[in-house]
């Protein structure tokens, strides 16, 4: 059986949203982790098992006064500072469903958000209106497990996957600082690469929808997502290479239930950022590195139908 240990930091800067409303998913944050696949995002490696560990660093503000849902709780002017541990296993297996590789991954992971508001709309934990606060806590965040089958012809590779996303059981209702979204949801995605070792270039996209469940601590039904990313990433040496990465994302319905005190808003947001990755060996052990850096910007938020 083939054994492979990828490494990689990935770092998002984020647009500091001024004046501008934060995304319409409760928290601001969409279940499925954007910015996640990039470089070879539609290749599938030989059946063997790897392992994956990704760090993420999240910065937001949001100002104005624009209000924001979180843990069941509404807040303004908000700043919000996370860090992300995503270990993953994956397994690709002997056999083959219509001609492509079978393959499955599992995703756990620990955070710790760093929640400052500096004006609390309601909260029996904090005190009254007018109160601001900070919350920090460490905790085991949500788990992420999918299901893919991959194809290869020529330079193109691509999948045809679905994943699940589970709530760890760490969520607290009316605690500022959760790791956990406590949303079942079900993401349907498809990837593909053109990639082509003579020239040294290796163009990626992927896309999907996800299907949200209500978070039942807070009556809060996030609506359907849709997410799309894509890298163009040169190899400048067989180790060293560079790139451009983007993502989009797309509220497709509403928010709604009794936790939705906003309305039934949607969100859109956009992101532009680099990629640089280093691949060495230790022994005969390949590890690949990759720092990737985002901005977002073109934040959107709005009433459904407006």
């Amino acid at each position: 059986m083939r054994y492979a240990v990828t490494y990689a930091i990935v770092i998002s800067a984020v647009a500091c949203l001024w004046g501008a409303p934060a995304n319409a998913a409760e928290g601001g944050i969409g279940a499925y982790l954007l910015g996640s696949r990039s470089k070879e995002a539609g290749i599938t490696p030989p059946p063997g098992v790897y392992f994956n560990d990704d760090t993420y660093f999240y910065d937001a503000k949001i100002g104005g006064g624009r209000s924001l849902p979180l843990g069941g709780l509404l807040i303004a002017n908000v700043s919000m500072q996370t860090w992300l541990n995503l270990p993953t296993t994956l397994w690709v297996t002997p056999a083959k469903i219509f001609g492509g590789d079978l393959a499955f991954s599992f995703t756990s992971s620990v955070g710790g958000p760093r929640v400052n508001a500096n004006l609390l709309v309601d909260s029996p934990r904090f005190g009254p209106i007018g109160v601001s606060a900070t919350d920090a806590n460490t905790a085991l965040s949500d788990f992420f497990v999918q299901s893919f089958v991959g194809w290869q012809a020529g330079n193109f590779h691509w999948q045809l996957g679905v994943g699940g996303i589970f709530p760890s059981g760490t969520y607290v209702a009316g605690q500022l600082s959760n790791a956990s979204l406590n949303r079942r949801a079900v993401d349907l995605f498809g990837t593909l690469t053109w990639l082509d070792p003579a020239i040294g270039w290796d163009l990626s996209a992927a896309a999907g929808f996800t299907f949200n469940q209500t978070n039942i601590a807070t009556d809060y039904k996030t609506g359907d997502e849709f997410h799309l990313e894509w890298a163009a990433t040169k190899y400048l040496t067989k180790k060293f290479t560079v790139g451009l990465i983007g993502y989009y994302y797309q509220q497709l319905t509403p928010d709604s239930g009794t936790g939705a005190r906003l309305g039934a808003f949607e969100g859109r947001v956009m992101a532009l950022g680099g990629s640089v990755g280093y691949t060495f060996e230790v022994g005969k052990l390949p590890i690949s590195t990759r720092l990737k850096v985002y901005r977002e910007f073109d934040a959107t938020n709005h009433l459904a139908g407006c």
